[in-house]
Formats: C-alpha cells, sequence, structure tokens
C-alpha cells in the first residue's frame, strides 16, 4: 500500500500564499478537484459510459456543494456581505461578488440536473433532453470554478 502524505499536503497549503487562510487553501484544491471530476464525468458520457458519469458527477456535485457550505459561504458573509456596495468598486469585493453570484446559480442549478440525474426531483420538474442541461450546469461550474481561482489570487496572491 502506497502511504500519501495527506496530513502534510494539508499542513502546508496555508503556506501556498503569504495571506491564504488554511481554509480558503484547502477549499481552493477541493473545488479544483471537483471541476477535474466533472470534467471526467463529461469525458465519460462522451463515450456513453453513462452509469459512470452519473456516479462522478454526483460524487463532484456533492464535494463542490460541501466546501460551499463549509467554507465560502460563511466567508463571504463574514468578509464581503458586510462591504457590499461600498466596497464593489475594490477588485477583491467585486470578484468576489461575481464568483457568489455564478456560484450560487451554478451550485443551484447543477444540484437541480444532479438530482434528475438521480430521479430525486418530482416527475412535472423531469426534463427529457439532459444535454442542454447538463451542458449549461457543467460550464456554470466551471466559470464558477475560473472565478473562484481569480478571487484566490486577488485576495492572496500567489507568492510568498
Amino acid at each position: 500500500m502506497i502511504a500519501l502524505p495527506v496530513g502534510d499536503l494539508f499542513q502546508n497549503l496555508g503556506a501556498m500564499t503569504t495571506k491564504a487562510p488554511r481554509g480558503a487553501a484547502i477549499s481552493l484544491v477541493l473545488i479544483v478537484v471537483a471541476a477535474i471530476l466533472f470534467t471526467v464525468g463529461w469525458r465519460l458520457a462522451m463515450r456513453r459510459r453513462y452509469e459512470a458519469h452519473r456516479w462522478v458527477q454526483t460524487v463532484a456535485a456533492c464535494l463542490n456543494a460541501g466546501v460551499v457550505l463549509v467554507w465560502m459561504i460563511r466567508s463571504f458573509t463574514v468578509n464581503v456581505a458586510p462591504q457590499i456596495p461600498a466596497k464593489l468598486n475594490e477588485r477583491a469585493y467585486a470578484v468576489a461578488t461575481t464568483h457568489a453570484l455564478v456560484g450560487v446559480i451554478g451550485l443551484v442549478f447543477g444540484m437541480f440536473v444532479v438530482l434528475r440525474g438521480n430521479e430525486l426531483v418530482p416527475q412535472r420538474l423531469r426534463f427529457k433532453n439532459y444535454k442542454p442541461y447538463m451542458r449549461g450546469a457543467y460550464a456554470l461550474y466551471m466559470l464558477g470554478t475560473v472565478t473562484g481561482v481569480i478571487l484566490y489570487v486577488v485576495a492572496y496572491g500567489t507568492s510568498r
């Protein structure tokens, strides 16, 4: 069995930048992992491996939702929301607000698509043609990931 130094990885994540709290660094890594999983799931669908696609997308969406619920909502409500609208002209606040808007829309829409894919929504809310919904959810998740990475760089920098 291979022993991965996961503890060391998470121990040093806060050291990726000068100002980043460890939680921000961990959430960045987990969201990038979710984005990779979403991309793997998309490729599985392209190969018509729909059952594997469904499982990978469900795991990625749950990972994403977990990070949003555990870290991002609190961080936004404590650090950004009290400064809106007064500081929206500052880059970090503008990027954080854009990221939050894209992220909320992507999370709600994406979770609906995942719930629908797992047949967990009422019949009247079920759609027949998955492709446009899945593509839209994927695009929103990726846009949320990109704006999150931009926010991380703007808020915390990239070097010591």
